[in-house]
């Protein structure tokens, strides 16, 4: 256990500091020599890829509408239910967050406007591994719906037997998505991102997955001919603030939950009371080992930290020192602490909401800044498969009265050819050359 009131400085930024991300420099040169192949080979480079490491007799990146309506069909009634009260969740929730044009006259006879557009191409990655992550086909595809956008597709690396879990394919389906090709990893990211013979070229690529993704969706995001990327990524976290009258169990539960996902998550309990740290802790240690993923959770755990504050209002500011991910508040009366809590990609308040929640099935989106850019980077939204232009429109009278101001400034700028532009049409509205 850490007293928070004990530590100097230094010892308080070493005791949120997160793991180093891998970003080695063979790290960098391994994605950008696949970019560099994918770019150059196209379908075979991403083709001899997937073989490699996902699956050796691959024909095809195509999964065909036969086998995505095939593999939707396996899904058990019961998961189907899940899937669809989740999807119907998250339609409401970014639904509601639709923007609405702008139009207003700045001067009399200037117009301005704001208009939202959806974005035309999405690539939608999921990654492979343990589990089949349904959740974040949803959490990707159904704010694409929502947008509008018109070309959806996802790729995900197959299994041995060419396909994919059928939970997925039944998630795509409800979105929208009939284009899935069958490939991860940063080949995958490069594919989307320079377009191949089968796969097209996206406008913005969404979605998690390990370092060589992560560091391939920087590295395209970073080209001219690239695609833009949702946001930063590192490790997933929580931190769970909680006093004196939380639920020890919950609070380990909440803890795990997120140490599930990988070795190198993050979870961190912060509260004003040790009796409560000290009864987290050993329910961690019982709930550990009833976990089918005990395995990956434990080193997680073996790695967190358990903060004492001197009050609430004290852990409250060492959560906004490190921006969590996830933010549990297990305090009561939580809400009224709300307002004094600044940054957290999104926040659970109350013994009653878990991650879990979050994560599938209560409406907002699991995809979030990690890392501590939830101080300057936003949960996923409806907005993030948008754009937004403006437009200008000024009559004649609208010349007359802001020329002489667009004037003025071009010329302290010494830009001549902008005052220009203004001054000939000032002339031909009867204004002298230099009006």
């Amino acid at each position: 256990m850490i007293t928070w009131s004990s530590l100097s400085s230094d010892e308080k930024k070493q005791a949120l500091a997160r793991p180093a991300m891998a970003n080695s420099q063979q790290l960098k040169q391994t994605v950008s020599d696949i970019i560099a192949k994918v770019e150059t080979s196209g379908d075979e480079a991403v083709l001899d890829y997937t073989r490699t490491f996902d699956c050796p007799d691959l024909q095809s990146l195509i999964l065909s509408q036969e086998n995505i309506d095939a593999l939707a069909a396996q899904v058990t009634p019961e998961v189907a239910a899940a899937i669809d009260t989740a999807f119907n969740n998250i339609k409401q929730f970014h639904e509601a967050q639709s923007p609405t044009d702008i139009a207003l006259t700045t001067t009399p006879g200037v117009d301005c406007e704001l208009r939202f557009t959806a974005l035309d191409a999405v690539g939608l990655y999921i990654p492979g591994g343990s589990a089949p992550l349904p959740s974040t086909v949803l959490m990707l595809g159904v704010p694409a719906l929502v947008a509008g956008c018109e070309n959806k597709l996802l790729c995900t690396p197959p299994n041995k037997a060419q396909l994919i879990a059928p939970e997925i394919a039944y998630a795509a389906r409800k979105c929208g998505i009939d284009k899935i090709f069958l490939c991860g990893g940063a080949q995958a990211i490069a594919a989307m991102a320079l377009g191949t013979q089968t796969i097209p070229q996206v406008d913005k690529i969404f979605g998690p997955g390990n370092s060589f993704v992560t560091e391939a969706k920087q590295q395209v995001s970073q080209r001219a001919d690239g695609a833009a990327i949702d946001m930063p990524a590192g490790p997933s976290e929580v931190l769970v603030l909680a006093d004196a009258l939380a639920d020890a169990e919950f609070v380990a539960a909440d803890l795990l939950s997120q140490a599930e996902h990988g070795p190198d998550s993050q979870a961190i309990l912060v509260s004003d009371d040790a009796t409560l740290i000290a009864n987290a802790k050993a329910a961690v240690e019982r709930q550990l080992a009833t976990l089918s993923r005990a395995e990956i959770a434990r080193p997680a755990m073996e790695n967190a930290r358990y903060i004492l504050a001197g009050s609430i209002e004290e852990a409250i500011e060492v959560s906004n020192a490190y921006a969590p991910e996830h933010l549990i508040v297990q305090i009561e009366d939580a809400r009224r602490y709300l307002s004094k809590i600044k940054y957290a990609g999104s926040i659970f308040l109350g013994p009653w909401s878990p991650e879990s929640a979050g994560d599938y099935a209560s409406g907002t989106n699991h995809v979030l800044p990690t890392y501590g850019y939830a101080k300057n980077y936003s949960s996923l939204g409806l907005l993030d498969f948008m754009r937004r232009f403006t437009i200008q429109e000024l009559s004649a009278d609208g010349m007359r009265n802001l020329g002489p101001a667009i004037m003025a400034l071009a010329n302290a700028e010494g830009l001549d050819a902008h005052e220009q532009a203004v001054a000939l049409r000032m002339k031909k509205l009867g204004f002298g050359g230099n009006a």
